[in-house]
């Protein structure tokens, strides 16, 4: 492939913006070479300032459900443009965005917007602590939940795939409010509560994880998990910025059945836009400003734009609800290509192929994944025009938009892995 407008792109992007990226992961430091910098997406496709196409399963790292333009969401967006992109005040599609996020996922009986996965999570967090009042809050090694002060305590994404340990900057006395534990683990909860009970405020995690590779949950341990935190007080807030509407319409907490206190949702209910929300329980939430006083806000919380785009695809999703059946078909065909002595973890459209190691069930065991043979098989991907996300901690992901040509290219690609 030629990739020479990428590379001069990046060479001029680090001369002003660190690492040349918005966004670390961004920068393939975790595979090498050079990204490719994207001019447009359409359907399950993307393509590069060289003109070069790939077939795309980051998917704006999960949200794009129903792949890159899709029509109607484009339509919903064209459509609230004429009218105004902010306006510091209400609208009524904000009520209707809560209606469709609460009646899809009950455990949502209030809703507040926001812009990001991390103001999602850093306010929950908040409230959580305001609601309990405790400090503490256990969460999990290898889950990221946004770049949060005291949760980017042995925190995964970006800081697995670069091997930052702990981020600089944060004081001391805001990571000793956080209990790092190992996932799928009971026995290090049981251990957690025995020893800190009265001062958790909340355990807060992804119930499927997607940060340290796709890795599900063990039988049994959310709904052990939800025991310890109603037994002993705590809140328990569902991560579910990656999972939502993906791994179910109602998401993880549908497909386990288990209800959380709270829950955390991002760009996936707004199509792709810069949204996000968190909500729970009534008691809880009617504390937040100016119902009560934990205090949150945003200038731009409820953007008209994203609202709009969010609503175009819930409702659509609602509406056709056989599309997960699709999505889960056409990422069982893709896992079940992974070459030799390869783990797969999957939950329906999220998928990890993890390389040189055995049963992936922690960020123990997912760390011992060979990294270098990874890094092999992405570039030979990309280079077969298939775009997987550039680190071996990542979840990929499968859009409704991938169709059988898609999937059968991608297949052909892995089985010309050597």
């Amino acid at each position: 492939m030629n990739t020479e407008r990428s590379a001069q792109l990046m060479e001029r992007a680090r001369k002003l913006i660190p690492g040349g990226v918005n966004s670390p992961v961004r920068a393939f430091r975790g595979v090498g070479g050079s990204p490719r910098f994207i001019e447009s997406g359409a359907g399950c496709r993307m393509v590069d300032v060289d003109g070069n196409s790939y077939i795309d399963y980051v998917c704006s790292w999960g949200p794009l459900i129903l792949g890159h333009c899709f029509p109607p969401v484009m339509n919903a967006i064209r459509a609230v443009l004429e009218t105004g992109t902010s306006f510091g005040a209400p609208t009524e599609r904000e009520i209707e965005l809560a209606e469709e996020i609460s009646t899809a996922v009950p455990s949502m009986e209030m809703v507040r917007l926001v812009n990001s996965g991390t103001e999602a999570t850093m306010s929950a967090l908040r409230v959580a602590r305001g609601f309990t009042g405790r400090d503490l809050t256990i969460k999990f090694e290898g889950c990221y939940h946004g770049h949060v002060d005291s949760l980017l305590v042995k925190a995964g994404s970006g800081m697995a795939t670069l091997g930052i340990a702990d981020t600089a900057g944060v004081p001391r006395a805001f990571a000793e409010t956080t209990l790092a534990l190992p996932y799928n683990s009971v026995e290090a909860i049981e251990a957690a509560f025995t020893a800190h009970g009265s001062e958790i405020a909340a355990v807060i995690v992804e119930p499927v994880v997607g940060n340290m590779g796709c890795v599900p949950p063990l039988p049994g341990y959310l709904q052990a998990m939800q025991a310890l935190c109603n037994q002993h007080g705590a809140l328990l807030i569902f991560d579910e910025v990656m999972t939502g509407f993906r791994v179910s319409f109602g998401g993880a907490q549908e497909l386990y059945d288990i209800r959380p206190d709270l829950s955390t949702f991002g760009k996936v209910i707004g199509g792709g836009l810069p949204i996000a929300a968190y909500g729970g329980r009534a008691d809880i939430m009617s504390r937040v400003a100016p119902s009560g006083n934990i205090y949150q806000a945003g200038t731009l919380s409820g953007n008209p734009l994203a609202v709009a785009s969010g609503l175009a695809m819930l409702r659509y999703l609602k509406a056709h609800k056989d599309v997960y059946q699709q999505l889960d078909r056409a990422a069982a065909r893709i896992a079940a290509a992974a070459p030799e002595g390869v783990t797969v973890n999957r939950v329906g459209s999220m998928f990890t192929f993890f390389f040189g190691t055995g049963p992936v069930t922690n960020w123990d065991t997912a760390k011992t994944a060979d990294t270098a043979r990874f890094n092999a098989f992405f570039h030979h991907m990309l280079e077969n025009g298939v775009y997987l996300p550039p680190s071996q901690f990542e979840a990929g992901f499968v859009s409704a938009a991938h169709d059988d040509e898609a999937i059968e290219a991608t297949v052909q690609a892995i089985r010309s892995f050597r």
